[in-house]
């Protein structure tokens, strides 16, 4: 899932910020289990101006040889979007130190796991744009930000995974005395949170944490080394599991 990694994060926009809106999104990893299908993500805004935010989803879609490419939805921002993810709103405003959700509807086929980028974009509101503000409102949001010398919008990317209808768990470990390996035979992504590789008896004396995603069908696993012990979450949905393996 590492191309996945690549493109979770924060898009930023030239300038630097003295002041206006700053918006986060909490985690950037979000699940929809298989008996679900709407999930609410907030955005909350610590800056010290309203953030107009607008939410645009692409679909995943994985080739064989692991590349991918981002599709995108066809009316995303109506009822019409039946085979795909869409947000309801799809254009947020939040009050200064204030929070907004959007809902996060699936509606199509969930015969197999679906990934989606769902990006999280603050703009400074145009008419084309659909927010319920007025003409003069608009035109003042300009004026203060130019008044304030805001130069920067900060959005966030985040993927949302959503799993099959009939969920199925099914990991298969094998834990030799060099080498512990982990393959997904589910059909839902798997997570090796917190993954932490530690000098033995030193907690503090760690290379840096990953977290990694075993989509189904793929492994992970390391090569086991003297002295050096290993510690990760293991997480099957609701399920979690902490693993300690010393090298």
């Amino acid at each position: 899932m590492k191309h996945l990694l690549a493109w979770v994060g924060i898009y930023l926009f030239c300038g630097v910020a003295q002041a206006g809106p700053q918006i986060g999104v909490g985690v950037v990893y979000d699940y929809l289990d298989g008996d679900k299908t709407t999930y609410m993500k907030r955005v909350f805004n610590g800056g010290t101006s309203t953030a107009f935010v607008k939410v645009n989803i692409l679909e995943i879609i994985y080739n064989e040889d692991g590349s991918y490419q981002e599709v995108p939805l066809k009316n995303q921002d109506s009822a019409q979007a039946k085979d795909g993810l869409m947000a309801s709103p799809a254009r947020l405003i939040v009050p200064a130190n204030g929070v907004q959700g959007t809902r996060l509807l699936f509606m199509g086929n969930r015969d197999k796991e679906r990934y989606f980028r769902v990006r999280f974009v603050p703009v400074v509101p145009e008419a084309e744009d659909e927010f319920a503000i007025s003409a003069e409102e608009r035109e003042e949001y300009k004026k203060e930000r130019v008044a304030a010398g805001v130069k920067v919008l900060a959005g966030y990317g985040t993927v949302f995974f959503v799993r099959p209808k009939n969920t199925r768990y099914d990991t298969v470990i094998d834990d030799s005395a060099s080498r512990y390996h982990l393959r997904n035979n589910g059909n839902t992504v798997l997570v090796i949170d917190d993954f932490k590789d530690c000098v033995a008896q030193k907690e503090n004396d760690c290379k840096p944490t990953t977290k990694h995603h075993v989509k189904s069908g793929q492994s992970f696993a390391f090569d086991k080394e003297a002295g050096r012990e290993y510690r990760f979450t293991l997480v099957e949905g609701s399920q979690k599991k902490t693993v300690e393996i010393k090298g």
